[in-house]
């Protein structure tokens, strides 16, 4: 097979027409040679860190979407389905993606569970880690999230990152707001990038100090604007990532428009493809061709070097997606969950109390990261009730993995005037979290959760939507293309009922994120992540 087009050569910083040959998967040749194809030919797109599991896809599913944007392979932290089934779920990530041709890299998740302050489904410890390292389909250790840890010289923590030395395998980071001394220490322990940067100034003296730092642009966390200045200068330590992508924002684009802003702030374009595409193939040492001769022939033809938009995607010369189609097909699976908690009563969502004032988390547009802001307090027959004129909203975290009461605690900024919305997917552990005017939304959204054993939704007045997750309460068995629509729909109806978030429900389930610095809520309580340690609802 030949590939005519413009050929982008991002190491020599030079474009020219010319001819590829690809034979039996690979570059035979690569020539220069006069024709009128004007298109462009680059290596592939690659998500340095990304979650497959936050697009509610199964990999397989995931790929099918991915490859329309020119994207070839990722750096995969199956994390979140470890959190629900632990090495049974890692291992069903693995065997599902090896189904297609797209080039998932798979790592061994550090911190399962996230934290001892909330209830996963499952543990992996350092023996498991050990085994995990010395499995090929495991390319990396996961993010260190337990940066405490490292600080602190955790013995467990510690044994992690020895295996994947011992494997000569990279440890990525995530430590977020983390400078100074601490950060020196915790790169010393031999972690190699972050992916948490949320200024500029954080991410330079990461940069400074000798790490890799991933510039994100999820559907919920967004720090490219924060973050894209640095790449001029630092473009060779520098990489391009998702982190958590929803299944609608998935249809539209991937780390092909990362490349078109980038390239619209008049950013060098061979910079800005040599982190798309270079940079996470040498710092993962990824089996992913960068277009040279003998490399496997992953590569895309693109309309321009402006918008990037994707006409062909090959992976091993095989052609996955051509205009307007992917060929990538949906295989079937099996079906694996850890559900078991019993439907819940309105009563189990009261909070009795006589408090003036209470604490209250604060979501930010676009960050990870809360606020804490002390409220006055809305009494309803002595029970903490949601007061919709100023936006304090109860919020709830349900065990899903056993019964207990579930955790209360109030939210700003949801911005819901009618009903509640809900979610199993509950970073890091997938228990149920919810958000509603009242107790009685929060306890029809919740029980709707738990009878579909998984799901986000919306419940209103007069109708309920949710989109079922029956794998691991996290992900759909149905095309990607059908649950993004779902999900839009459903986003949609969240914002009908007064949200004015950009991404409810991507929001809604880092509420629950007890790894990043700021007030959250686990299944054990209202959590302050700058101190490690529970908080009071009630001020006074």
């Amino acid at each position: 097979m030949i590939l005519r087009g413009q050929i982008v050569d991002i190491l020599n910083k030079r474009i020219y027409k010319g001819e590829i040959t690809i034979k039996d998967g690979k570059i035979a040749s690569i020539i220069e040679k006069e024709h009128n194809v004007n298109t462009f030919i680059l290596p592939g797109f690659v998500d340095a860190h990304i979650h497959i599991e936050s697009s509610m896809l199964v990999p397989s599913e995931f790929a099918r979407l991915a490859v329309t944007h020119g994207t070839v392979a990722t750096v995969s932290d199956p994390h979140e389905i470890a959190n629900v089934l632990g090495v049974k779920g890692v291992e069903f990530m693995i065997n599902n993606g090896k189904q297609t041709p797209f080039k998932f890299n798979f790592g061994a998740p550090s911190c399962v569970p996230a934290t001892s302050f909330e209830s996963a489904g499952a543990i992996i410890n350092s023996d498991d880690i050990k085994s995990l390292m010395a499995n090929p389909n495991i390319k990396y250790l996961a993010e260190m999230m337990n940066y405490p840890g490292v600080l602190f010289d955790d013995d467990e923590v510690m044994k992690k990152i020895a295996w994947a030395k011992h494997n000569n395998k990279p440890v990525d980071g995530h430590a977020p707001g983390l400078r100074s001394d601490d950060i020196s220490k915790y790169i010393a322990a031999g972690i190699s990038t972050d992916h948490e940067c949320f200024t500029y100034d954080e991410a330079l003296e990461k940069l400074q100090k000798g790490m890799k730092v991933l510039i994100r642009e999820g559907s919920a966390a967004k720090n490219f604007e924060a973050l894209i200045d640095l790449l001029p200068e630092h473009f060779e330590n520098i990489m391009f990532c998702s982190d958590d992508k929803h299944p609608d924002d998935l249809i539209i684009d991937h780390i092909n428009r990362l490349c078109a802003r980038a390239v619209a702030k008049q950013i060098d374009v061979f910079k800005v493809l040599q982190a798309a595409c270079i940079n996470p193939v040498k710092h993962y040492n990824l089996d992913v061709g960068l277009l040279n001769i003998g490399d496997a022939a992953d590569c895309i033809v693109v309309e321009d070097l402006k918008a990037f938009k994707t006409l062909q995607t090959y992976i091993n010369g095989e052609l996955v997606y051509d205009k307007g189609i992917s060929k990538i097909e949906s295989i079937p699976f099996e079906i694996l969950n850890n559900f078991n908690c019993d439907k819940k009563e309105i009563s189990d969502f009261k909070f009795e109390s006589n408090s003036k004032q209470i604490r209250v988390i604060e979501a930010l547009e676009g960050q990870l990261v809360t606020n804490e802001v002390i409220a006055d307090s809305l009494l309803k027959n002595g029970n903490l009730v949601s007061n919709i004129e100023k936006d304090i909203l109860k919020m709830t975290v349900v065990n899903r993995y056993q019964n207990q009461q579930p955790a209360i605690a109030f939210i700003k900024n949801f911005g819901l005037k009618e009903g509640a919305i809900a979610s199993s997917v509950g970073h890091d552990s997938h228990n149920i979290i919810a958000v509603g005017v009242s107790d009685e939304a929060i306890c029809k959204a919740v029980n709707l959760i738990i009878e579909n054993k998984g799901g986000i939704c919306a419940v209103s007045n007069s109708e309920q939507k949710i989109v079922s997750l029956p794998v691991a309460g996290i992900m759909s068995d149905k095309d990607g293309k059908t649950i993004g629509l779902q999900y839009a729909e459903l986003d949609k109806m969240a914002k009908q009922l007064g949200s004015s978030l950009h991404a409810p429900y991507m929001t809604l389930s880092f509420m629950a994120l007890l790894v990043i610095p700021s007030l959250k809520l686990s299944d054990k309580g209202l959590f302050n992540g700058s101190t490690f340690k529970f908080t009071p609802l009630e001020v006074n």
